[in-house]
């Protein structure tokens, strides 16, 4: 019989061995073995709390994505009376909090969209995610916009944002949040101007 309290502490090492495995073979080379042997459990254990590989991988994204949601709700928090264009610029740099750039994670990230063009239960979190980032954007930038040029700002923030994190994990470069920073918010500046003119 398992030990009261093990099953958080059990999903926690089968994560983080996850994002280990991904980081160092990619998903679609990563076994159920090899993830069981880094986290030191037996592959039973596994099936018993994520039933297989796919289980295994949503459950990892749901807390890399939890993560996310943290460190923007984090930057948010203290930012109550605040502007607009600094609530947009925490929310940004949420987005590439080191819990999102780190190799593991962003291997992750790449290996997660690209399944969840494929696999309807990752595609549902991808489009939570998605979802998230976009109604976050729009209700900031709607403080100062009618709601379709909002609209349009949080799709074109969220755009930018997508492709600057894609070409960090592409680049096999160390992340300069100062780049990041200096691109969106130049870009939140422009969008809050437009409004302003």
């Amino acid at each position: 019989m398992p030990k009261v309290g093990m099953q958080p502490i059990r999903r926690r090492q089968l994560i983080d061995a996850t994002l280990s495995t991904i980081n160092e073979v990619g998903i679609n080379d990563a076994t159920i073995a090899q993830i069981a042997r880094r986290a030191g459990v037996s592959t039973g254990i596994i099936s018993h709390y994520f039933n297989d590989k796919n289980g295994l991988l949503e459950a990892t994204m749901r807390d890399v994505t939890r993560q996310l949601r943290d460190a923007v709700a984090a930057r948010l928090r203290p930012l109550t009376h605040s502007s607009t264009e600094a609530r947009l610029c925490a929310i940004v740099e949420g987005n590439f909090d080191e819990t999102q750039v780190h190799n593991a994670a962003m291997k992750a990230w790449l290996d997660f969209w690209s399944r969840s063009m494929h696999q309807p239960q990752l595609n549902r979190l991808e489009r939570v995610s998605s979802r998230r980032l976009f109604s976050t954007l729009a209700a900031e930038f709607r403080r100062e916009m009618p709601r379709e040029k909002a609209r349009l700002a949080a799709y074109g923030l969220a755009a930018l944002i997508d492709g600057l994190w894609l070409r960090i994990a592409l680049s096999g470069k160390p992340f300069n949040p100062d780049d990041a920073s200096a691109l969106t918010t130049q870009f939140i500046r422009q969008q809050l101007a437009g409004e302003h003119e």
